[in-house]
């Protein structure tokens, strides 16, 4: 299907990874153990529950601190990107990528995250991709922290929740902010922020079995996060005012079960709660929901007299957010079905398609998601991640068919055409992943999101070749076209 343009011609197309789901190498060159080098891979799997399968307990990370090769933890060796960045980079290229979005693992720079000096080592290998993604005419979009978290941070100071942990942090971003303010542009802080609480160990580096509260010690942790995005994003205007700072949410809208009162109130409660986060970074205080659900929750913040004002002075110039299904409301689930989802599962909605891996498809929810962000805060948005995890088959001619994930694309682009259209300002998309890499949630190799398919299976066995699927050279015509073309 063509259309005429509704993309702005700066409109920013490309694709997406984290470096803890990628690089590799997680013992090179000086990088130090992170809190993604714990999580072993499952052969059995619950789906309906894959929060599950990321999960860790002070007996798995004792475990998984004595095993000191790669072996059962998939995302110790990722694709290695590491050794084969150019390689990658060439093909983002021959798509002809306008942004490339990807993390810098923390532990790399700072092996332990309290080291009085970074390793060198890691820097350069940053320098190296961002000079290559130049040769390209890419933009770098780096995250600053996305769920790699150096373990020393954890076993020593028990994760975000010490204040402590701030300033580690600050020194990070600091010392990458200064190396890279001529290669870098658009920085985002915390990948999907509101992972602290749904996840808190990913998220935060919060340990439950070692906390009498968890909830508890996962807002405390969250809001030491929202802090230290606030002073990172103030020196970050230091360090070079043209720098724009944005903030990432893992947004999954949700829609009432029934047209009950009560299951629409849950829906409304449930959004509320989920965009806090972004109300913290946008709007720089907490939402008056906050209070009573900290209340009723038995949730104690032990804030600093300056917190707030930092909160206030230093919000963020746009919204990021990852977006691949919609969530269902109801006081009463045990009516219904259970499916999974990104994260944690859900109750079935009867009018969308599942996944095997019981994403529920959604691309209109998408649309409703640009709008009802839009609306709310009036700042630009940027689609960071969006894609879908499916099983590929590499057929006898070598060709990769995945129709299906082109489908998915171009309905759920098409209804980001729509909010445009709709008047909603949005900077740029991402695909997850631009290429194959480690799952997640399930840390398997056969749930495959990219454009480009790498060769290796869920042991970790294969060539680590990369060969384009049917989608590449789709995707590289819808940019070519800067969307016009999505047939």
């Amino acid at each position: 299907m063509s259309q005429k343009q509704v993309f702005p011609d700066n409109f920013l197309w490309g694709g997406a990874i984290a470096a803890n789901q990628a690089e590799g190498a997680f013992d090179a060159d000086g990088k130090g153990l992170s809190t993604a080098d714990m999580v072993p891979y499952h052969k059995k799997k619950d789906y309906t529950n894959l929060s599950a399968l990321m999960h860790v307990t002070s007996e798995s990370i004792t475990e998984a601190m004595k095993v000191k090769t790669a072996e059962g933890y998939p995302k110790r060796y990722g694709i290695d990107f590491y050794h084969r960045y150019k390689e990658d980079i060439a093909l983002f290229g021959e798509l002809e990528f306008k942004v490339f979005r990807l993390s810098m693992n923390w532990s790399r720079i700072f092996p332990n995250g309290d080291d009085a000096e970074p390793n060198e080592a890691g820097l350069q290998f940053y320098d190296n991709v961002f000079d290559e993604l130049r040769k390209y005419n890419i933009e770098p979009l780096v995250t600053l922290s996305h769920y790699e978290m150096p373990m020393t941070l954890v076993l020593n100071y028990g994760g975000w929740k010490n204040r402590k942990v701030i300033s580690f942090f600050e020194k990070y971003a600091e010392t990458v902010m200064n190396r890279y303010k001529d290669k870098v542009k658009y920085w985002l802080t915390f990948n999907e922020i509101n992972t602290t609480i749904i996840e808190p160990f990913t998220g935060g580096g919060i340990v439950g079995d070692r906390e009498e509260n968890v909830q508890q010690a996962s807002y405390q942790a969250l809001h030491h996060q929202f802090v230290a995005s606030a002073l990172v994003t103030r020196k970050a205007r230091e360090i070079n005012p043209e720098f724009r700072i944005g903030c990432m949410l893992a947004r999954m809208i949700h829609y009432p079960a029934t047209s009950s009162p009560e299951d629409v109130l849950q829906a409304q409660v449930d959004n509320q709660l989920n965009l806090l986060h972004t109300d913290v970074q946008v709007w720089g205080s907490y939402p008056p929901i906050a209070k009573r659900y900290f209340e009723e929750n038995n949730i104690q913040l032990v804030q600093e007299p300056e917190d707030e004002q930092f909160l206030l002075e230093n919000t963020v110039d746009f919204i990021s957010f990852s977006y691949y299904t919609s969530l269902i409301s109801t006081t009463t689930p045990e009516k219904y079905g259970v499916t999974g989802g990104n994260l944690y599962s859900t109750v079935k909605n009867p009018n969308l398609k599942v996944t095997e891996w019981g994403w529920q498809l959604d691309p209109i929810g998408l649309r409703i998601v640009l709008k009802e962000f839009y609306d709310r805060y009036k700042l630009p948005l940027f689609v960071v991640e969006n894609g879908l995890g499916a099983r590929d088959k590499v057929e006898e001619d070598g060709s990769i068919i995945d129709d299906y994930r082109i489908d998915y694309f171009r309905q759920h682009i098409e209804q980001l055409a729509e909010a445009i259209k709709d008047g909603v300002e949005v900077m740029g998309y991402t695909s997850w992943g631009a290429i194959d890499i480690i799952s997640a949630s399930t840390s398997e190799m056969s749930k495959r999101y990219g454009f480009i398919y790498v060769d290796q299976d869920d042991e970790g066995h294969g060539t680590l070749n990369r060969y384009k699927k049917k989608s590449f050279h789709w995707y590289k015509k819808v940019i070519a076209s800067n969307g016009a073309d999505l047939s």
